[in-house]
C-alpha cells in the first residue's frame, strides 16, 4: 500500500476516535445530568412531601347508592366524593381524551406540551395556550395558588410526585372530585346529584358531556341558567368525539339529540334522622354506606307524615317508625319523628332512639321466660283478682277484674294484674337480665330501682329496642345483631327466649279477637297476617304498636315529644293502624302458616277450667301446647271431694269422720284470693259447709293472708279528722267468720271476705286475725298523725 493511503487511513481512525470521544462525554454529561435531576427530585420529595388531604362533604346513601343525605364541609363546600366504580368508561374517554390525550402516557407533567406551549407563548408574546396535564390541574386544585410561572413549576413537581404515589385512576378520580362547578359545588358527583338528580354512575354520554365542559367556564356555564349554551357547547365536543372515533355515530347522533335539562336542585332529604345518626357515629367517612332501602323508606315517611296529620285535630303531633328485616337483620327504614322540620312539636328530635315509658309491651317477653321456665302453658289459669305486693296494687286497664284467665287470655287482652303475679313468680333478676342482653339499656342502668311495675312499662326504652326484641320473636327467640351499614357483617346473637317459647307468644299474637283490634279492622280480611302487641303508658303519652311476620318487623310510637297526654292516646286505636298501613306498603307475602310450630312443641287436652292435665271430674278440655321436659305436668284439681253431712250443713275431716251418715261431694276449689274477690262482687259459688264444730284436729293449713293493712307500712292520716283503716284477709273456702285483734284485743269478728273499718292510734300497730277454723295470721304497721 503506497505511504499516502496509509497516512489518509490513519487520518480518518484518529477522526474516528475524536468523534467517539466528544459522543461519550456527551452521554455522560446527559446521563449525569438526568442522575442529579433525579436526584435533587427525591431530596426535595422527602423535603417537600405530597400531602393529599381533601376535605369532603360526607353523604350518607341507601342501599342501592342513592344519596339520601349530605353535609357541607368546613368550608361550606358541597364536594362529594366519586368513587372510582362510579367512573363510567365512557366518563373516563371523554374526560381524557378532552382534558389530556396522553394522560396514559406521560408521568404527570407532558414534556411536548409544555414545548409546544413554550414555544407558542414566546412566539406571540402572550400566553396561547396551556400545558397542564390531568394531574397538574389535580395539583393546582389541591393547592390553589395566582397563575406564575414560579407556581407553574411547583404544580410539576407536585404532578410527579402524584403520578409517583397515585395510580392513574386514582388521579382521574381526585380530578373529578375536585373540578367546580360554579357556587359551592364540587366534582362530578356533586354536579351530577344537585343538577340531574342522579348518581354519576347512571349519566348518558350526553350528560357526561356537558358536565366535562363546565369546569372550563363554571362561572359562564352555569347549569339551570344556562342551558341552551351548555347544550351548544356539548355538541360541538361530541362532533370532536365522533371526529377522533371515539364513540359510534349512533351513539353521538343520541346524545347531541338528547336535550340537557339540568336545574339547581336541594341536597337530597331522606332518612334526614337517621343520617344525622350514621354522620355523629361514623365521622370522617366521606360515604357511609348504609342499609336503607329507598323505596321502603320512602313510603315509611310518606305514610307517617300523612297519618300524623290526621291526629293533629287531638293534639297529637308526632310518630315514629322503624322497620327491621328478618331475614338479613338490617335497618331498611328507620323514620325518626312525623316532620323533621318542625318545630311546634321537636321535629329534630330522633322517636327511634328516644326514651319513653313502654307500656304493655314488654310482657310477651315475661310469659316467653315463663314457659321456659315451666311456670305456666298458653292455656293455664291464672287469677286476675286484686292484688297487693308490699304496697304495690296493680290495675287493669279498664279498672275491673276477671276472676280466673288463661295466660293466653291475659297477654292477648294485655291484663295487668296477671302479668304483675307472673313477674312476681318468676323473679325480677331474670326479667331485668333477659332484657338487659337483649339490650334495654335504661333498664340496665336503672335495674337497682325497678320493681314489679317493670312489667306493666314502669321503666325506660327506646323504640329501637322494643323493635329490636320483637324481631328475635319472628326468628325463633333468637336476637340478631342490627346492621346499620352494608359493611357490617357481625353474625352475633343472643338468645332470648327459646323456639318453643317464641312459637307459642306468636300464635298468642295472631289472635284477631282481642280488644287491641282498630275498630275499622274488625273484620279479619282486612287485618295483616301478623303477630302485633300494642302497648299505652301512664298518663296517655305514648302508643305504641310493635308487629312481625317472617319478613319484617316494624314498630310504631305515636305521642308527643313534649309529653302532653292525651286522652285519645292509646296503642290499640292510634298505632296500631298505621303499623298494619306500613304492612300493606312493604307488600309482604307471609300467609297464615308462617309460624311454623318447632319440632319440641307438643299439643295436649287440658282442663278448660285450669289448663291442667285432666282428671277423672274434668268435664271439658281444651287443646293447649307445651314443651317436653319443661312445662308443669300437674293434674288438675279444680273440685276437690269434701265429706259432708246429709243435710250437707257440716263438713268433716279424716280426724272427726262418723262410720256412717255422711256423703262425699265435690266443691270447687278456689284460692282465698278468689274467694274475697267473688264475695266482693257478689259473685255466687258454692261454698264448703262449717267444719265440725266438734272436731279437735287444730289446722295449720290454708292460714288467713291480711291484705290490709300492709305489713311494714307507715299510715300517715289527719289527726283533726284521721280516716279508717280497713282490715280484710283472704280465707279458705271452708272459712265462715274470721275474728279480729287489734294489739291484743278483739275489735270484731266478721264474715270471711267482708272488710271491717276502725280508727286507728297514733304509733306502732299489731293487727291480727283468726279463723273459724284457728288458723291465724299477723301483720304489724305504723300510724302516724300529722
Amino acid at each position: 500500500m503506497p505511504f499516502r493511503d496509509k497516512v489518509e487511513r490513519l487520518v480518518v481512525r484518529v477522526h474516528n476516535w475524536s468523534n467517539r470521544q466528544r459522543l461519550g462525554r456527551f452521554t455522560y454529561k446527559l446521563l449525569a445530568g438526568v442522575a442529579i435531576a433525579m436526584g435533587a427530585f427525591l431530596l426535595f420529595n422527602v423535603c417537600f412531601p405530597c400531602r393529599v388531604r381533601v376535605d369532603y362533604a360526607q353523604i350518607v346513601t341507601a342501599s342501592d347508592g342513592t344519596v339520601m343525605t349530605a353535609f357541607l364541609t368546613r368550608d361550606d363546600k358541597w364536594r362529594m366524593m366519586t368513587e372510582l366504580d362510579e367512573i363510567t368508561p365512557d366518563m373516563q374517554k371523554a374526560i381524557v381524551f378532552k382534558e389530556d390525550k396522553y394522560f396514559y402516557q406521560h408521568p404527570g407533567v407532558n414534556p411536548a406540551a409544555i414545548a409546544r406551549a413554550l414555544f407558542n407563548n414566546i412566539k406571540t408574546g402572550t400566553r396561547t395556550s396551556g400545558a397542564s396535564t390531568i394531574t397538574m390541574q389535580v395539583a393546582r386544585m389541591l393547592q390553589p395558588k395566582e397563575r406564575t410561572y414560579g407556581n407553574k413549576m411547583l404544580e410539576m413537581f407536585r404532578a410527579l410526585q402524584l403520578d409517583m404515589l397515585y395510580s392513574k385512576a386514582e388521579i382521574l378520580q381526585l380530578y373529578l372530585n375536585l373540578v367546580p362547578y360554579g357556587g359551592n359545588i364540587e366534582g362530578v358527583k356533586a354536579a351530577s346529584v344537585l343538577y340531574l338528580g342522579k348518581n354519576p354512575e347512571v349519566l348518558s354520554l350526553a350528560e357526561l358531556t356537558a358536565l366535562s365542559i363546565i369546569p372550563n367556564r363554571p362561572t359562564s356555564l352555569r347549569p339551570g341558567i344556562n342551558n341552551d349554551i351548555i347544550t351548544q357547547e356539548r355538541n360541538k365536543w361530541l362532533e370532536r368525539f365522533r371526529e377522533a372515533g371515539l364513540f359510534s355515530d349512533e351513539t353521538i347522533d343520541d346524545a347531541i339529540n338528547e336535550p340537557f335539562n339540568a336545574i339547581r336542585t336541594e341536597v337530597p332529604k331522606m332518612a334526614r334522622h337517621f343520617s344525622t345518626r350514621m354522620r355523629l357515629t361514623h365521622p370522617g367517612i366521606p360515604i357511609i354506606k348504609t342499609t336503607i332501602q329507598p323505596e321502603v323508606q320512602d313510603k315509611c315517611e310518606q305514610l307517617l307524615q300523612d297519618y300524623v296529620k290526621t291526629l293533629w285535630t287531638y293534639n297529637i303531633q308526632n310518630g315514629a317508625c322503624i322497620v327491621i328485616n328478618n331475614h338479613t337483620h338490617q335497618i331498611d327504614a328507620y323514620v325518626g319523628s312525623a316532620d323533621f322540620f318542625n318545630t311546634v312539636d321537636g321535629g329534630q328530635v330522633d322517636g327511634v332512639r328516644s326514651v319513653r315509658s313502654p307500656g304493655s309491651t314488654l310482657k310477651p317477653l315475661l310469659y316467653a321466660l315463663a314457659f321456659d321456665a315451666g311456670l305456666y302453658t298458653p292455656q293455664a289459669a291464672i287469677a286476675d283478682v286484686p292484688v297487693n305486693y308490699s304496697g304495690y296494687a296493680p290495675e287493669n286497664y279498664d279498672e275491673t277484674y276477671h276472676g280466673n284467665v288463661t295466660i293466653a287470655h291475659a297477654l292477648a287482652n294485655s291484663l295487668n294484674v296477671p302479668a304483675v303475679r307472673v313477674l312476681h313468680e318468676l323473679g325480677m333478676e331474670q326479667y331485668i337480665q333477659a332484657l338487659t342482653a337483649s339490650g334495654f339499656n335504661t333498664i340496665a342502668e336503672q335495674k337497682k330501682d325497678l320493681g314489679l311495675s317493670l312489667a306493666l312499662g314502669g321503666c325506660g326504652v327506646t323504640l329501637e329496642e322494643l323493635t329490636r326484641l320483637y324481631a328475635a320473636f319472628a326468628t325463633s327467640g333468637t336476637q340478631h345483631h342490627l346492621a346499620y351499614l352494608q359493611e357490617d357483617k357481625d353474625t352475633s346473637t343472643v338468645k332470648i327466649c327459646s323456639p318453643e317459647a317464641a312459637f307459642m307468644i306468636t300464635e298468642i299474637l295472631t289472635q284477631l279477637t282481642r280488644p287491641d283490634l282498630p275498630v275499622y279492622y274488625q273484620n279479619a280480611r282486612n287485618v295483616p297476617t301478623v303477630a302485633w302487641k300494642t302497648g299505652t303508658s301512664y298518663g296517655r303519652r305514648d302508643a305504641w304498636s310493635i308487629g312481625y311476620n317472617s319478613d319484617y318487623t316494624v314498630g310504631v310510637w305515636i305521642g308527643n315529644f313534649s309529653g302532653t297526654g292525651i286522652p285519645e292516646l292509646t296503642g290499640a286505636q292510634v298505632a296500631t293502624p298505621l303499623l298494619f298501613n306500613l304492612f300493606y306498603a312493604l307488600n309482604t307475602k307471609t300467609d297464615g302458616t308462617w309460624n311454623r310450630m318447632p319440632e319440641n312443641v307438643q299439643f295436649r287436652y287440658v282442663c278448660d277450667i285450669t289448663g291442667k292435665i285432666p282428671s277423672a271430674q274434668c268435664q271439658n278440655q281444651v287443646m293447649d301446647y307445651f314443651i317436653p321436659g319443661k312445662s308443669p305436668n300437674d293434674t288438675c284439681r279444680h273440685l276437690i271431694p269434701v265429706q259432708v253431712d246429709a243435710h250437707a250443713k257440716e263438713s268433716y275431716c279424716t280426724t272427726c269422720l262418723p262410720e256412717t251418715g255422711y256423703k262425699t261431694v265435690w266443691y270447687e276449689n278456689i284460692s282465698p284470693e278468689l274467694i274475697s274477690w267473688r264475695i266482693e262482687n257478689h259473685i255466687p259459688f258454692e261454698k264448703i259447709p262449717p267444719h265440725n264444730s266438734k272436731c279437735e284436729r287444730v289446722f295449720t293449713e290454708n292460714a288467713p293472708v291480711i291484705t290490709s293493712p300492709l305489713s311494714q307500712m307507715e299510715y300517715l292520716l289527719e289527726k283533726e279528722d284521721p280516716q279508717k283503716i280497713m282490715l280484710q284477709a283472704n280465707v279458705a273456702a271452708d272459712v265462715e267468720k274470721v275474728f279480729w285483734y287489734v294489739n291484743n284485743k278483739l275489735l270484731t269478728s266478721a264474715k270471711a271476705g267482708e272488710a271491717v273499718f276502725y280508727v286507728p292510734t297514733e304509733g306502732k300497730t299489731v293487727v291480727s286475725c283468726s279463723d273459724d277454723k284457728g288458723r291465724n295470721a299477723k301483720t304489724t304497721f305504723t300510724v302516724t298523725f300529722f
